[in-house]
């Protein structure tokens, strides 16, 4: 089987705070890099998944257009080795299952456990990066099927 990994975007690569109120219009573009994010995806794109890394992300067409300008501002696609062509967006949380079936992901990392849970007939390795509390509370049930990880540091070691 080839290895495909999958990996949200907001507050696993782009990093907002847990508490913070919705993005009014261009704060997206302010926004911070999560911690090692880049780095990190660099190393697993040359070290294990190659050209095989797909950002998947759940938003509205606003957050869409202004996720692909901090994308390409950041320079993101440049420093981690990631196809621009390998990013894909839907609207509805349950919608990343379909994407993650069509595409062949065999890895994914994501924020929230809900949309995990939505993975778990597909995906055969799913990855809970910084959860919320009170989301891990809501859909506990899924948290045996998961693995938690705290860090992009953590997280690379784990695949690496």
């Amino acid at each position: 089987m080839i290895e495909k990994l999958g990996v949200d975007i907001g507050r696993v690569i782009i990093d907002r705070p847990r508490d913070a109120p919705r993005a009014q219009t261009g704060d997206a573009l302010l926004a911070d890099v999560v911690p090692d994010a880049i780095i990190s995806l660099h190393r697993l794109a040359t070290e294990r998944f190659h050209d095989r890394i797909f950002l998947v992300s759940k938003c509205g067409a606003r957050r869409q257009e202004e996720t692909l300008l901090w994308l390409i501002k950041s320079r993101f696609y440049d420093l981690t080795g990631i196809w621009p062509s390998h990013t894909y967006f839907c609207r509805q949380r349950h919608e990343k299952a379909d994407i993650c079936r069509n595409l062949g992901i065999t890895h994914f990392v994501d924020d929230r456990l809900e949309i995990l849970g939505y993975l778990t007939k597909t995906v055969k390795r799913l990855y809970l990066f910084r959860p919320r509390p009170d989301e891990v509370q809501k859909f506990i049930q899924f948290l045996p099927l998961v693995r938690r990880v705290e860090s992009w540091k953590e997280m690379t070691d784990e695949l690496l």
